[in-house]
């Protein structure tokens, strides 16, 4: 027995030693190996836009201090916008191609890129988009180009925004699985699903009005573009009248209907390249790294911090995907004390989550804003608890687009008595004090419980009217009306007096130096994710390690997994939260 353990071990031995070995070489490759390059810009080259991957506002960076490896990754929106901007006076590049892209961004999103090639044609350089197919949001990016191809067997799904939400009432019902609510708020419908079966007229009636908003504002880019009344847009969507190349070109949407072999002919003629020889292409990512780590200006001593709080806010170090508090807190003291940033910009992107983690993060600002000013950045959403941690900034900027407010505050509880008693299953509880089991999955919501989690949601409802009240100069009363769960979107928010600008980061940088009364500055990225080694394993963002999430994207594919990231969210909610009304998917 003892020879046999003595094997074991020695087995065991060599293969930790071999996986450390492997991870070990991985590590040094991407030290010395990966992103080290640069991307050789040739004259005459067009920069190819594709952006299927890019989902966040900021890339990220990781610190892992146990095995002294540092990531600094620059996938995000924020660096392929740098890279356009610097685009414009690269006197190599001549033009930017959209190739049958497909987005991932939000609405707001989209129409910061769109603002930055708008920009970029003034240059004098073109912008070409091609599609064999174009849904609704990646026709809004396109039709911002000089000219719009289509397949002549393509088509554009343009037919106004549309959004679906599951009613889950008659289910619980007859299953007995069922999800207790304590809610304020009589628009919070996040938690509607499980008390009824089909919409309320409030509900629908702060959808209409926020998918309404978008559509205007969206519209409105497309016109100046394309050149088309907004109400003759509204025709087309109404009759849809895109459906056929024919219909689209003859509506005014596109401009050619051709194979792709004729778009990259007439590329060439605009960069007067012989037929039978290729155009030089640069893709957008490489550029964008390139231009990511050799733009530092070491001259200017001034700086900018640009604090990134995308995805759901949480307990924890947080990620580029959630939220943290401790990321958060400490990207907060660290542009607090450095005297070398003058400003700091809070770019939010987060439907909300944690009341407590939102509290905390809140309480940080507040602090900070004694010191330096705090700007807030609004980027597709940044509602409930995300409107929480912006409500005390100097100042808010938000796109028209921009999904916010959501002023309210609920809590749910999954229950099982009832599908346990159609089982049999009996469950018994023994305790000292009356109140001493708190709740039990398997034993109808007591009354004392329901009015003590009540008094909890009420409580911090108050809270956060009153921390809103206080941030934008507004009586109680006047937030309490405009709350109660109600989600609007930006360009209503502006005229509520939630948000004081409409505009885009560019902006709030601008109005930020103003404020510092600095005139020339760099900007320095936050929060820097303090990692485990462990990390290295789950999505870490890591150039070199795929992730689980992304693993099970491969597998099963990026809409069925959103469904299993929205169940994963429900069970993982804890205490009260202060989190978006429901899931919106824009269509």
């Amino acid at each position: 027995m003892k020879f046999l353990g003595n094997v074991l071990s020695t087995i065991v031995g060599l293969f930790v030693f071999c996986m450390l070995f492997f991870f070990g070489i991985l590590i040094i490759g991407a030290i010395f190996g990966g992103g080290s390059g640069t991307t050789y810009v040739e004259d005459n080259s067009v920069l190819e836009l594709n952006l299927e991957e890019v989902t966040n506002d900021y890339g990220g960076k990781f610190n892992f201090e146990e095995i002294g490896y540092y990531e600094a990754n620059h996938d995000g929106l924020t660096d392929v916008l740098k890279a356009i901007e610097a685009a414009k006076t690269d006197e190599k590049i001549k033009g930017i191609s959209i190739l049958n892209n497909t987005l991932a961004l939000g609405v707001a999103q989209t129409k910061a890129l769109r603002d930055q090639l708008e920009d970029f044609k003034k240059s004098g350089k073109f912008v070409m988009a091609y599609g064999n197919v174009y849904s609704q949001k990646d026709y809004y990016l396109n039709s911002v180009a000089n000219t719009v191809y289509l397949n002549p067997v393509g088509e554009i799904d343009f037919k106004g925004l549309s959004t679906e939400v599951m009613y889950f009432k008659d289910f619980q019902d007859k299953t007995g699985l069922k999800m207790e609510v304590i809610r304020h708020g009589k628009y919070k419908s996040a938690v509607e699903p499980f008390l009824l079966s089909e919409m309320s007229p409030e509900n629908r009636d702060q959808i209409t009005t926020f998918l309404t908003s978008i559509w205007n504002a969206m519209a409105s880019d497309i016109s100046k573009s394309r050149n088309i009344p907004v109400a003759q847009l509204n025709t087309i969507a109404t009759g849809l009248l895109a459906r056929t190349p024919e219909l689209a070109l003859q509506n005014k949407l596109i401009d050619k209907i051709a194979y792709e072999d004729v778009y990259h002919d007439d590329i060439k003629k605009a960069l007067k390249v012989d037929a039978d020889d290729d155009y030089k292409t640069v893709n957008i990512m490489d550029y964008a790294q390139d231009i990511a780590t050799s733009t530092s200006d070491f001259k200017t001593k001034d700086k900018i911090a640009i604090i990134y709080a995308q995805g759901e806010i949480g307990s924890g170090e947080g990620d580029i995907n959630t939220v943290g508090e401790g990321s958060m807190r400490r990207s907060l003291q660290e542009a607090r004390k450095d005297d070398d940033i003058k400003a700091i910009v809070l770019r939010v992107n987060s439907p909300g989550g944690s009341a407590l983690t939102s509290d905390l993060i809140w309480r940080e600002i507040e602090i900070t804003k004694k010191v330096k000013p705090v700007i807030v950045s609004m980027g597709n959403l940044a509602a409930s608890g995300g409107y929480y941690i912006a409500c005390n900034a100097n100042q808010i900027f938000a796109e028209s687009s921009t999904i916010t407010g959501s002023i309210g505050v609920f809590g749910t509880l999954p229950n099982l008595s009832q599908v346990t008693k159609n089982y049999g299953i009996n469950s018994e509880l023994v305790e000292t004090h009356e109140n001493a089991s708190g709740y039990s999955l398997f034993k109808p919501l007591d009354d004392n419980f329901r009015q003590f989690t009540q008094e909890s949601v009420e409580h911090i409802y108050n809270v956060f009217v009153t921390r809103v009240a206080t941030g934008r100069k507004m009586t109680f009363a006047q937030v309490d009306a405009i709350a109660q769960g109600r989600v609007w979107a930006g360009s209503d928010a502006l005229r509520l007096g939630l948000v004081d600008k409409i505009g885009g980061l560019d902006a709030a940088l601008a109005y930020a130096s103003n404020l510092a009364k600095v005139k020339e500055y760099s900007t320095v990225d936050y929060p820097k994710y303090e990692k485990d080694f462990k990390d290295l394993f789950g999505g870490s963002g890591l150039p070199f390690m795929k992730s689980r999430e992304n693993l099970i994207k491969e597998e099963i594919g990026i809409e069925n997994y959103k469904i299993i990231e929205q169940i994963r969210k429900m069970n993982s909610q804890k205490g009260v939260q202060a989190i978006m009304p429901f899931e919106v998917n824009v269509k």
